[in-house]
C-alpha cells in the first residue's frame, strides 16, 4: 500500500515554518472624508437674504415682536410654523446669546437700535453661554462668569433685591454664583463709595487727588461717576 503524497503548499513560509504575513492593504491608511457640512434652515437662509444686518456675520439682539413685523412685510414668504422653528434655531444660537449676554441694545429688521435688552435677559443669557463654554473645557470658568455676572448687575440699575427678584431662579449652582458676584459687587462698591468720600473731603480736582494716591486720572473719574450714580439712585 502506497502512502499519499501531501498536496503541494502555495503559500510561502518563513524559517520555522510560519506563513508570511501578506502587507496591510495602502487603503487603510486612506484619510477620512471631511465631516459634510451642517444644512442650514431655508428660512434663516432666506432671512439672512433680506436682512443681512441682523442675520449676517454679526448677530444683533432682536426688537420684541419681530416675529409679528415679519409676517406683516412678507406674507407671502413665510408660513407661521416654519418662522417660529427658524427664529427659536436663531435666538438659541450661541452667537446669538452671546450678543445678548454682552448687554448690546434690541434692533430693528433694519440694524436700528430701538430697546434695551431686560436685565433678567442678559442675565440668563450669560449663564447658558457660559455653561457651554464649561462643558468643553476642564478649567474652572467661575471667576469669569462671576465677574460678567458682576458687569450685568452694575449695568442693570437696579438694587440687589430688585435684580434678585427677577433673575433668580431654582438652580442651586446658578444661585450660588449669582451669590458670589454680589459679593465682588458689595466689595467694589465700598470701596468706590470709600473712594468717594475721601475725594471730596480732599477739597483737590480729580487729576490733584489721583496724583496724591498715585493713581490714573481717567479711572479714579470713572470711579468717582460711577460712585455718584450709585448714591442718587439709592
Amino acid at each position: 500500500m502506497t502512502d499519499t503524497a501531501p498536496a503541494p503548499t502555495t503559500e510561502k513560509k518563513k524559517e520555522g515554518g510560519r506563513p508570511r504575513r501578506k502587507p496591510k492593504s495602502q487603503d487603510a491608511k486612506a484619510p477620512k472624508a471631511p465631516p459634510r457640512p451642517r444644512k442650514v434652515n431655508p428660512v434663516l437662509e432666506r432671512l439672512f437674504e433680506l436682512y443681512p444686518k441682523m442675520f449676517g456675520a454679526r448677530f444683533l439682539p432682536l426688537k420684541l415682536g419681530v416675529f409679528q413685523d415679519l409676517l406683516a412685510l412678507h406674507p407671502d414668504e413665510f408660513k407661521k410654523e416654519d418662522l417660529k422653528i427658524a427664529l427659536g434655531l436663531h435666538a438659541r444660537s450661541t452667537r446669538y446669546l452671546e450678543a445678548v449676554a454682552a448687554g448690546e441694545k434690541r434692533h430693528d429688521l433694519n440694524g436700528v437700535p430701538v430697546e434695551d435688552v431686560a436685565p433678567e435677559h442678559v442675565h440668563h443669557a450669560i449663564l447658558e453661554v457660559f455653561r457651554r463654554r464649561q462643558a468643553r473645557t476642564a478649567d474652572d470658568l467661575r471667576p469669569q462668569l462671576r465677574a460678567r455676572l458682576v458687569e450685568a448687575i452694575e449695568a442693570s440699575g437696579l438694587s440687589r433685591e430688585e435684580y434678585m427678584l427677577v433673575v433668580r431662579t431654582n438652580d442651586e449652582a446658578s444661585n450660588a454664583v449669582l451669590d458670589e458676584a454680589f459679593a465682588e459687587w458689595g466689595a467694589r462698591t465700598a470701596k468706590r463709595e470709600a473712594l468717594l468720600r475721601a475725594f471730596e473731603a480732599s477739597g483737590r480736582s480729580v487729576a490733584e487727588f489721583a496724583e496724591m494716591y498715585g493713581m490714573d486720572p481717567a479711572e479714579v473719574g470713572r470711579t468717582l461717576e460711577r460712585a455718584r450714580a450709585r448714591a442718587q439712585s439709592e
